[in-house]
């Protein structure tokens, strides 16, 4: 783990909010490329294009709209439950129980939340696949944000006022730059989990960032207090 000088620790910490995919579990496990081609699958139908011409589109509403499903919606009027239905329809084999995530979370102290784009049941499955759902007391969805993804800001303030969150109390850990900025912005600590893939990487060099990692598991490990002998 690497924390920018001058930055906040965790002692104040009573609330910590984890994005999903790609951070939750390692984006080595290769689950996401499950989803982007489940979408690929989905815009190259609704739209009627070529696979390729569907990439194309889908990368650009990513990165205008915040996520495909959102350009979807503006650009075609979309209804996003099937959509939403179908991208999340994976194999999840591609990861196991983790056992270091799961005592790590159970000795860190406070109140634990999903924070993602996707959809709460995608995301307990994930948690029950990992080992962990026992942890989470909610799951912030896409849907709970009125299918606004991240990082528009009115999302982060839906999610406080729902959860009664003190921002300057809580700790957002997401492997995308740009989730961090609105967050840093209403005070919260922020943890970039850094994956090394190419559409991880904008806005890596902001001061919005206050701590940076590699694996989420052994750096929970690091910082959760441990019982005395």
């Amino acid at each position: 783990m690497a924390a920018r000088q001058g930055q906040p620790g965790f002692d104040h910490v009573d609330t910590w909010i984890f994005d999903l995919d790609n951070t939750l579990y390692p984006a080595t496990s290769e689950l996401f490329t499950q989803v982007e081609s489940r979408i690929n699958d989905y815009v190259a139908k609704f739209l009627k294009l070529e696979r390729a011409e569907a990439f194309r589109v889908q990368k650009q509403y990513f990165i205008e709209h915040g996520t495909t499903l959102r350009g979807l919606m503006d650009c075609h009027d979309m209804d996003p439950d099937p959509f939403l239905e179908y991208v999340h329809d994976v194999d999840l084999s591609a990861f196991s129980p983790c056992p270091t995530l799961d005592a790590a979370l159970g000795r860190l102290a406070g109140r634990k939340i999903i924070f993602t784009n996707a959809t709460a049941p995608y995301a307990r499955q994930i948690m029950a696949r990992l080992g962990v759902g026992d942890h989470f007391e909610a799951v912030f969805d896409i849907s709970d944000a009125g299918y606004l993804p991240k990082p528009a800001p009115e999302v982060y303030d839906r999610l406080v006022e729902q959860h009664d969150i003190d921002p300057k109390r809580s700790v957002l850990i997401d492997d995308l730059p740009r989730n961090l900025a609105p967050a840093a912005a209403l005070g919260m600590t922020t943890v970039w989990m850094r994956t090394g893939l190419p559409w991880g990487q904008e806005g890596a060099d902001g001061d919005f960032i206050h701590h940076i990692i590699e694996d989420l598991p052994a750096w929970l490990d690091t910082i959760a207090p441990r019982p005395k002998d």
